[in-house]
């Protein structure tokens, strides 16, 4: 048998090359890719709204935090009487039937308002004779006195429009909340609500809680089509595209009986994880998984394929 001899092996100087700068290729790579992140994000992008702080509100309607003072002082407001998680207030608590949802869990973040929002950042802080005298005679007045000066004094505050309430007995409420505003409108107060003890403060539950009791960030908000009956959790800030899947979640707050009710989120829950076990159980729920069967759709879909079957099985015949 005669030896196969081996092709010789080609030598690479001999193929056409080209130059190849990867260096430069990376370069301008980076730079196309650098400028259309940039120029899409300055089109598409979300707007960089400046943050709402205490100290942003108290300087634009400081009457408006002088009532939410009042309202966390007297524990009338909407934090105090929230319930679990911040505290224990009676029948304040989201229920789906007999089944408390909301307390199940208890107190996990204790929230005294009056403590916590105004009479603790006072303390805390180095404060005139005025306001140290008046939290001595706020700590020496009964629940019951507490309860008759904030009353009174909220009642001046929304008789008077905004303007100088008229004189009354409201104990030490004017001094404490009158320093409070200089506080806040001073950014300190921002800093007292989120101070926790830890390296890092990043816990703006107090701060939030407190903004939400006034008026001043809801009407913020329904600026911006962010409110409830606004569809607002599918909305975003100035005119741009927000998230359009929660449109179902949203829509139940639009009609009767949720928009009304003040067990709503309770409720919507409870609907809402009915309405996706019906999605999950479509496969065995008899009738419901024939639908596609009767009404064909499928055939609509794959027309292309039972087409070619059709033909192919024409050709065999």
């Amino acid at each position: 048998m005669k030896r196969r001899t081996k092709a010789p092996v080609p030598d690479p100087s001999t193929f056409p090359t080209r130059r190849y700068d990867l260096v430069k290729e990376f370069t301008i790579a980076l730079v196309v890719v650098a400028l259309l992140t940039a120029g899409l994000a300055a089109l598409f992008s979300s707007p960089d709204v400046r943050p709402v702080t205490l100290a942003s509100w108290a300087r634009a309607d400081g009457g408006d935090f002088t009532a939410s003072s009042v309202a966390e002082l007297g524990a009338t407001s909407g934090t105090a009487q929230y319930g679990p998680p911040y505290n224990n207030t009676p029948d304040a608590a989201q229920k789906l039937g007999p089944v408390g949802l909301q307390s199940t869990a208890g107190v996990r973040i204790p929230v005294d308002t009056a403590d916590d929002f105004v009479l603790g950042p006072l303390r805390n802080a180095p404060e005139p004779r005025a306001v140290t005298a008046a939290l001595a005679a706020w700590d020496a007045g009964s629940a019951a006195r507490h309860q008759a000066w904030t009353a009174a004094y909220s009642d001046a505050l929304a008789k008077s429009g905004g303007g100088v309430p008229a004189q009354g007995n409201y104990g030490p409420v004017p001094v404490l909340t009158a320093r409070l505003l200089q506080l806040a409108r001073g950014g300190a107060l921002d800093g007292q609500l989120r101070a926790q003890g830890k390296f890092y403060e990043t816990d703006y539950t107090r701060s939030l809680l407190f903004l939400s009791d006034g008026s001043y960030l809801e009407s913020l908000a329904r600026a911006q089509h962010l409110g409830g009956d606004q569809w607002g959790m599918m909305n975003e800030t100035g005119n741009f595209p927000g998230q359009a899947w929660l449109w179902l979640y949203t829509f139940w707050y639009q009609i009767e009986p949720f928009k009304s009710s003040g067990n709503a989120d309770a409720l919507i829950w409870g609907l809402m994880a009915l309405l996706s076990l019906v999605l999950i159980l479509v496969p065995f729920i008899p009738g419901v998984r024939s639908i596609p069967r009767w009404t064909r759709v499928h055939r609509l879909i794959w027309r292309t394929y039972y087409r070619e079957q059709t033909a192919e099985r024409g050709r065999r015949e």
